[in-house]
């Protein structure tokens, strides 16, 4: 089967690499923007229509209050950039927010900052994905009706592109990213440009009005307005703690650079998202939930034929014209950005999951690298989950992204609580004044930083829980659950593998050694398996079979005396045809009558060489071994017998590890044999006449 699938997968992930190669795939500062930022970039494309669609419960009249959130998100988007500063620096090791609060809160501080960012990093990949596709939808009407399955193939998609390498998927996503950066600012710079100089702009929705679900509100009711809006902004900082996960994908040195990628970002996605909804206003922008009957043309609902484009899709259209140039292009590399920003999570995930897998809380599978020294199984789990979500919302980003956000604020006020503790710690013991000075600053930022992100929870937590939030709460829990009992499963096994000082029942000699040899018929596996045996000299030997058909079994022992095999033939009955109980419940019975005799059992096995061979051979030695790894005092020795197209296999196998590519082998004149140096193709000191 591995033979089957390698040429597909060469072909879909390339060409597998050595482990010293590890270094030619970390990153520059260009190439870790676009990988670890592209989430936080992108989501200006959603949040600002996040913030207004939450204002517009309200009416237009509520869109006031706009510049007041945007500030507000503008203000926590900077406390967090500058607090996670200090944590690249701290903690370099790609640990991120998991290894800070295990550090310096405690095991479950740290298992629950893992569970929130994992939910975090499943929904990064649904909610983009999704809002990637309705960006696509309103261009391409295809994809209007197939959601789901467009959803679906780009998270495989962005799956193989992430399983050929985090180099290889940096300098695929960079341009995209760096297209989208260079046309939101091209239009806001001349968006202010027309402002400037008397041009009037009006949005596609500007002539609309809308049906305000509760008018006139005041007190509480507002207030709780403006905050659900206000958490709707917040969106714009997903994906801010993928850098410091991802700190080890960076050239060193990788803590300066990867801080210096931190505020880039930061500076970035501020001043896109308040470009964006100053345009928004300035054009006119209206939004509803329920855009078919809360958006109002002269009074008449526009019903249900009616797509409401995105915020930033509005705001292109007056800016540009519609159709022109410019607008499709930032109308392309906004749908194009929107589903490259999955990457920031496909970069965040494998690492903290692989680290968890170190620390015994996941499948130690997650902790090795694939072919490409990406870490490949923690992909394939993330698009497997997102995958799942996508189908069960139907890719719906509207109600995907009730879910978002409480994650990733979770790990955020852990963390800089974490990492106040961790300033409090070093300040006990530190002496010089200019670095005392240096560690108060770094944590009155982290003291802030716990301070508005823990505020910001809570308020995410009550204006979010009924709309959504509680099924990442839910999943928070899931994940928190499974990694307890997976590390208290490896701690099981561990203390009972774990060898004593003492001599114990390990070093105890059985008393006697009954082997048995499996036999269907006499043929060249069988007498392998019985030369084989007896080489052991164990204290007794036997030839076990079973009698399933009677005509076949009196032949077997016909042939058996006519051989005179002088190992002695012991036939079970099975009068339901099976083949595993008898044996099974014949060794069980030896257990019985001597516990301390061990029973070894061979099994002769035909070796075939292709994939659709196995499917014919083996299944019965299949199940029984499977059956005898539960009895305790039982060995199972395979022993095989190679048929022709196995050797075929071998000999085709072992031309394709000498074959060469044309120009991988250096030729000098012709002469005398000389050694030569390896070339780039990986031919290592090859004789070449």
């Amino acid at each position: 089967m591995s033979k089957l699938t390698d040429l597909p997968k060469r072909i879909l992930i390339g060409r597998a690499l050595r482990s010293d190669k590890l270094g030619e795939t970390l990153l520059p500062k260009r190439l870790a923007l676009p990988v670890f930022s592209s989430d936080p970039l992108s989501s200006v494309a959603y949040a600002p229509g996040e913030v207004l669609l939450v204002l517009s419960i309200a009416g237009a009249s509520a869109y006031h209050y706009s510049p007041w959130i945007t500030g507000a998100v503008v203000v926590l988007m900077f406390t967090v950039v500058a607090s996670y500063r200090q944590n690249v620096h701290a903690y370099p090791s790609g640990g991120g927010d998991y290894e800070v609060a295990t550090t310096n809160l405690g095991r479950r501080a740290g298992l629950t900052v893992a569970s929130a960012l994992m939910v975090d990093y499943v929904l990064t990949v649904a909610v983009s994905v999704a809002s990637g596709i309705e960006n696509l939808g309103s261009a391409v009407p295809f994809f209007v009706s197939h959601k789901v399955l467009g959803a679906v193939g780009m998270i495989v998609l962005l799956m193989l592109m992430n399983l050929r390498g985090v180099r290889e998927s940096g300098s695929i996503f960079a341009v995209p990213t760096y297209a989208f950066v260079f046309g939101v600012f091209c239009m806001i710079g001349w968006g202010v440009l027309k402002i400037a100089t008397g041009h009037e702009m009006h949005a596609p929705t500007a002539g609309y009005t809308i049906h305000a679900e509760s008018s006139g509100l005041g007190g509480f009711a507002l207030v709780f307005l403006l905050l659900r809006a206000f958490s709707s902004g917040c969106a714009a900082l997903t994906g801010v703690e993928a850098i410091s996960n991802g700190v080890p994908a960076f050239k060193k040195p990788k803590s300066k650079n990867a801080a210096t990628t931190l505020t880039a970002m930061g500076l970035l996605a501020v001043t896109m998202f308040c470009g964006i909804i100053a345009l928004a206003m300035n054009t006119k922008v209206h939004m509803a939930e329920n855009p078919a009957t809360d958006l109002l043309d002269h009074g008449r609902p526009l019903g249900s034929g009616y797509t409401q484009d995105p915020v930033i899709a509005q705001v292109a259209e007056a800016v540009f014209g519609h159709n022109s140039i410019p607008f499709v292009f930032l109308a392309s590399v906004t749908a194009l950005v929107l589903f490259l920003a999955a990457n920031t999570a496909y970069n965040g995930f494998p690492v903290l999951g692989s680290i968890l897998a170190q620390d015994r809380y996941l499948p130690r599978q997650l902790h090795t690298r694939g072919d490409r020294l990406a870490f490949s199984n923690g992909i394939v789990l993330l698009a497997g989950f997102a995958a799942v979500l996508v189908v069960i919302y139907g890719a719906d980003s509207t109600r995907l992204i009730q879910l978002y956000i409480v994650g990733v604020f979770v790990s955020f006020t852990l963390s800089q609580t974490g990492m106040v503790r961790h300033w409090n710690r070093h300040l006990r013991t530190e002496t010089d004044q200019a670095v005392r000075r240096r560690m108060m600053r770094s944590r009155a930022i982290n003291t802030f930083g716990a301070f508005f992100t823990g505020m910001v929870l809570v308020i995410v937590l009550l204006t979010k829980f009924t709309h959504g939030a509680w099924v990442a709460v839910l999943g928070m829990v899931v994940f928190y659950a499974t990694m307890t009992a997976i590390r208290r499963h490896y701690t099981r096994v561990s203390d009972e593998l774990a060898a004593g000082d003492e001599p114990g029942d390990e070093y105890v000699l059985p008393s006697r050694v009954h082997s048995i040899v499996l036999v269907s018929k006499v043929h060249k596996p069988t007498l392998r398996a019985l030369s084989y045996a007896k080489l052991m000299r164990s204290d007794s030997l036997e030839a076990l079979s079973v009698n399933v058909d009677p005509d076949d079994t009196k032949a077997l022992q016909r042939e058996w005396q006519r051989r005179g095999i002088d190992v002695s033939l012991k036939v079970l009955d099975s009068p339901y045809r099976e083949i595993t109980r008898p044996i099974v419940d014949y060794v069980k019975g030896l257990r019985r009558e001597s516990p301390r005799d061990v029973v070894s059992i061979y099994i002769p096995e035909y070796v075939v060489g292709h994939w659709y061979e196995h499917l014919l051979h083996n299944q019965s030695a299949l199940r029984l071994k499977g059956r005898l790894l539960f009895t305790p005092g039982v060995m199972v020795t395979s022993v095989p017998w190679q048929l022709e197209s196995s050797e075929l296999a071998k000999a085709r196998a072992k031309r394709r590890a000498d074959w060469n590519a044309p120009g991988s082998v250096r030729r000098g004149s012709v002469g005398p044999p000389r050694r030569i140096e390896a070339a780039d193709s990986g031919t290592m000191g090859r004789d070449v006449k």
